[in-house]
């Protein structure tokens, strides 16, 4: 993945949108969220939305993917996932990306 941080803002290459995707695909992700509407849990772009302009966002939800979360977004929790750092990282850095 090819990611530069400018004064808290991510750059993605174009072929990273496919790859992170596809990350989201082999850890479930997409089970309980979808890109741009609400699931089970709210959409990526919703997600990108409530965090934009915090600086601690990419820190806090990689913290909330590990761990689970609730009571942020509803009733419904969300459970703690067993995601490799790097996958982790990735996969927010998308999230956050998207507007």
């Amino acid at each position: 993945m090819i990611c530069a941080a400018f004064a808290g803002v991510t750059v993605m290459a174009a072929g990273d949108v496919a790859a992170n995707e596809e990350l989201a695909k082999k850890h479930n992700c997409l089970a309980c969220h979808s890109t741009d509407k609400k699931v089970v849990g709210p959409s990526y772009k919703e997600i990108a939305k409530k965090y934009a302009g915090d600086k601690s966002a990419a820190a806090t939800l990689e913290g909330k993917v590990k761990a689970g979360s609730s009571g942020v977004w509803g009733p419904v929790p969300m459970p703690p996932n067993n995601i490799p750092d790097a996958d982790n990282k990735a996969l927010v850095a998308w999230i956050l990306s998207l507007k």
